[in-house]
């Protein structure tokens, strides 16, 4: 199969692709596979570290505070329109599928102009404006989440896949990750983590709760603070003793998050739609704290995929505090009836089986491994 994968700028985008990427060449080594990126996009470097081939074009998100520098915006992307059809025409695919973003949806449009067979993934229960444009184009949509059918104008190509997530989350199960990352026994472990980049008002609640709490001393904690404020929060917690005994765990960034996951037994995070999906995977109770800055609050409604069905607490971050999180952590910390039975609704809500459906609905399409 030749297949061309177009989403951006988030990682949110791009790993849904990256893991489709591989599972296609995993059943066929002799696929070819194409990524379709933005100029000065981090994304480039995730997927140059993944052995694929990146074409770049110069398509830009649009900017809702400020609509005059969307005059270049409109250009760029009547000047990507040509770049996408040469990368077409040179490649020949079999199948192109857009993962969302400012990539995705023009790549789409070109390639069912074109004749291509077509195909979105959505990841989040609102989709986002580039796939909702481009599922007018699309052979098939894939969503994620059952409630995003309600969202689209044309539903009978609709699939319920889930979001692909990797294989380390699926097969987190079969390693006892808690002896590896030496949780004390039997104490509670708590995972707090606010995205890749960190999140400053979940770094700074977290912090000032484990400085003022006493009560939660006795936890195993991992915090992930993103690299960017790893310092700051190292230093604030070290200037406060509560680093001493090393219960506390302070990482900056990690690729194996799912060790991190799986050694947990609650999780608190932001609820974008891998985190969501992952925590599914996992089987994890989870503490979900929506971010108030994306557009339409979309993160809100992927957390309540969890706890509609009893998995998650969403707690947002206007009513977030220090007290607030620990009464909550605390409550379940004495309830280990009650961690349990969110963790087994989590695993109900889980996909692992993703890729696989994506896949399988491709190959069947096109008829081409």
């Amino acid at each position: 199969m030749r297949a061309i994968l177009a989403g951006g700028a988030t990682g949110g985008h791009l790993y849904p692709a990256l893991a489709l990427a591989d599972k296609i060449k995993r059943r066929n080594e002799e696929s070819e596979i194409l990524f379709i990126g933005a100029d000065k996009e981090v994304g480039a470097e995730i997927v140059g570290a993944s052995g694929y081939e990146l074409e770049k074009i110069c398509a830009r998100g649009f900017d809702r505070k400020n609509p005059l520098r969307n005059v270049g915006v409109l250009a760029d992307l009547a000047k990507c329109g040509g770049q996408i059809r040469r990368i077409l025409a040179g490649f020949a695919p079999d199948a192109v599928i857009g993962t969302g973003g400012y990539v995705g949806g023009p790549v789409v449009r070109e390639a069912a102009r074109k004749g291509y067979p077509t195909f979105i993934h959505e990841q989040n229960v609102l989709p986002g404006v580039a796939n909702k444009m481009a599922a007018k184009y699309a052979d098939e949509i894939f969503v994620a989440f059952e409630e995003s059918r309600a969202y689209f104008k044309k539903r009978d190509n609709i699939k319920v896949t889930g979001n692909p997530v990797r294989r380390g989350f699926i097969t987190a199960g079969a390693v006892n990750y808690r002896e590896k990352l030496g949780v004390d026994g039997k104490s509670m472990a708590v995972l707090f983590f606010g995205g890749s980049q960190g999140a400053e008002r979940i770094n700074e609640i977290v912090s000032d709760m484990l400085i003022g709490v006493d009560q939660l001393r006795d936890m195993d904690i991992f915090f992930i603070t993103g690299r960017r404020a790893y310092y700051d929060v190292s230093r604030k917690l070290t200037e406060a003793g509560v680093m001493e005994g090393g219960r506390i765990r302070l990482i900056d960034y990690t690729e194996a998050i799912h060790e991190y996951y799986a050694a947990a037994d609650l999780i608190m995070s932001r609820s974008g739609a891998l985190t969501v999906s992952e925590i599914a995977a996992v089987g994890r109770a989870s503490i979900l704290v929506p971010s108030p800055n994306v557009t339409n609050n979309h993160q809100y409604y992927n957390a309540k995929t969890l706890s509609d069905h009893g998995a998650a607490i969403i707690m947002e971050e206007r009513a977030l505090s220090p007290l607030t999180l620990a009464d909550e952590l605390l409550k379940l910390k004495a309830n280990k009836q009650a961690l349990n039975a969110m963790s087994k609704a989590a695993l109900g809500q889980g996909k692992p089986g993703a890729t696989d459906a994506m896949y399988g609905a491709i190959v069947e399409r096109v008829g081409k491994i």
